[in-house]
């Protein structure tokens, strides 16, 4: 989930960018539903407009256009970016990015599954920052973990397995003393 953390700051861009190129595309109108329709379905535009931006523009669209006049004005997308730039995104934005194929299923799967755990200020939110640190925590307790594995591994064979043969080979250091002692 190393890439994860990176999400936050990648969302904010990628829907600047996919605004900035669809206000581009129609100065006079603006962003309006029926602009970014026109886009999407414009076989021209298809290497250069992020679809599944401008799907995610699409469908939000309504909730987007806070004063309801039909566009999503450049004051509107900036408080956008900046809530999501400052204070993150919520579980319901995260799916429908993902939902519009513009992250990896997996990744975004990964921080779903542990949105609660990530979201430490409880405000429906998760931040670069939460992220980071619940990576951080999580890859602490894997190197805690494989310490533990390593020692318990080390004492086995110190002291033997319970599941061994009586074979010679599988003695641990401490019966092969104590085998050579009972034996003189």
């Amino acid at each position: 989930m190393s890439s994860g953390s990176s999400i936050i700051a990648s969302i904010s861009s990628n829907l600047s960018n996919t605004y900035s190129y669809l206000a581009s595309l129609y100065p006079e109108d603006g962003v309006t539903y029926k602009n970014i329709t026109a886009a999407r379905n414009d076989n021209t535009n298809y290497l250069t407009l992020n679809q599944p931006f401008a799907t995610y523009l699409q469908n939000n669209f309504q909730t987007l256009d806070k004063d309801g006049d039909g566009v999503i004005s450049a004051d509107e997308m900036n408080n956008l970016t900046n809530t999501i730039s400052t204070s993150g995104v919520s579980r319901t934005e995260l799916t429908q990015l993902m939902m519009s194929g513009a992250y990896s299923t997996d990744m975004v799967n990964k921080i779903l599954e542990h949105f609660d755990e990530m979201d430490t200020n409880h405000d429906g939110r998760i931040t670069s920052a939460e992220i980071s640190s619940f990576t951080h925590s999580c890859n602490k307790q894997e190197k805690i973990d494989e310490e533990n594995y390593r020692k318990a591994t080390q004492t086995s064979v110190f002291y033997g397995d319970d599941n061994a043969s009586t074979d010679v080979s599988s003695y641990s250091i401490l019966s092969y003393k104590y085998k050579n002692f009972n034996s003189k």
